[in-house]
């Protein structure tokens, strides 16, 4: 009788301590959710950057050989974007910028579009020289914000690319409503490359996307957080990336896993370009012969920047950057 009453003394620690660790896996799982995905949250991924606490994105110390040409493209940028929304299949109304091409250029044809897509924690006006560059071609910019950022920042949780993705079909099918004849290019920085290589196999991409551009984006979301975890916590990804990925499921209606460039890749069929420095420690440059790779279009060339950092290959280089993204646009459009 003793024993058995030991037994279930015994059996009632367990099962407490087994609930103490998986409520406490389950707070640590949100709490990443939140750090990582939550544009409102207190203590943020978005406040560690911004502070200097995450490792890889060195800005301050790179050169920079275009920032004159940035300036001019800031200033551009700001004095003439227009404010055109979107209602996402799920109803929610999606703001972003647009802007028009440069008369009498290789492009002006009206029907020549570029989507600039921007990285994480970003916003449009960050892709500006690059928007620039593609409007003194003639051509015709939208530049969306993602969810979670900019003037959507309350249209829920950051998406990473991959719910990014699927509101970028809805933008790219209003511009061929207004415009059958439409030409589109889609680009895109960091998570904004993520996005498009997302969007490059998913069903539903418009025919009239004729290339793609990515650089510096990530394989996944799951392993872009796997390097992260130890790079801001240093600690491994089992278990509580395992349950931040269910609490990202829950609230977010995504996975890390799903959310993958690779898999989308295998169904690519688009011309495609993959960009990165091989100086990117943020977004490690062995995932661009991952992504590459795993691309099937029949068409796909890739850049390295040498000594780039993560998303400073355009102001590294800025001669071998246009140069290789002009001839491919002029080979494929």
């Amino acid at each position: 009788m003793a024993l058995a009453r030991r037994t279930k003394r015994i059996l009632v620690v367990v099962v407490a301590l087994v609930a103490l660790v998986v409520v406490g896996l389950g707070f640590a799982g949100n709490f990443l959710v939140d750090f990582a995905l939550n544009p409102h949250a207190e203590v943020s991924m978005s406040h560690s950057i911004h502070g200097g606490n995450v490792g890889g994105l060195d800005y301050a110390e790179a050169p920079k050989l275009d920032e004159d040409y940035a300036e001019e493209a800031s200033s551009w940028f700001e004095a003439e974007r227009r404010s055109v929304s979107h209602q996402a299949s799920d109803g929610t109304v999606l703001l972003g910028w647009e802007l028009d091409g440069a008369d009498g250029a290789a492009y002006s044809d009206g029907h020549t579009w570029a989507v600039v897509c921007h990285g994480y924690i970003g916003e449009p006006a960050d892709m500006a020289k690059y928007a620039y560059h593609f409007s003194q071609l003639g051509m015709n910019v939208l530049a969306p914000a993602a969810r979670g950022h900019e003037r959507n920042v309350d249209a829920g949780l950051i998406q990473m690319g991959y719910g990014d993705a699927k509101d970028l079909l809805g933008w790219i099918d209003d511009i061929v409503a207004r415009d059958s004849e439409a030409r589109i290019i889609l680009f895109g920085v960091s998570m904004g490359g993520a996005e498009v290589m997302m969007a490059s196999g998913m069903s539903g991409l418009s025919e009239n996307v004729r290339l793609i551009v990515e650089d510096c984006g990530y394989t996944s979301v799951w392993d872009e957080f796997v390097l992260q975890l130890d790079n801001v916590f240093g600690l491994p990804s089992f278990p509580i990336l395992n349950m931040a990925d269910a609490a990202c499921l829950l609230r977010a209606g995504y996975t890390f896993e799903a959310a993958s460039s690779v898999e989308s890749l295998r169904s690519a069929s688009v011309p495609m370009l993959f960009i990165h420095g091989d100086g990117d420690a943020f977004v490690p440059f062995s995932m661009l012969d991952e992504c590459y790779d795993a691309c099937a279009s029949e068409e796909k060339e890739k850049l390295v920047v040498p000594g780039a950092g993560h998303g400073l290959s355009a102001s590294t280089d800025p001669e071998l950057y246009w140069g290789t993204v002009d001839d491919f646009l002029a080979r494929h459009l």
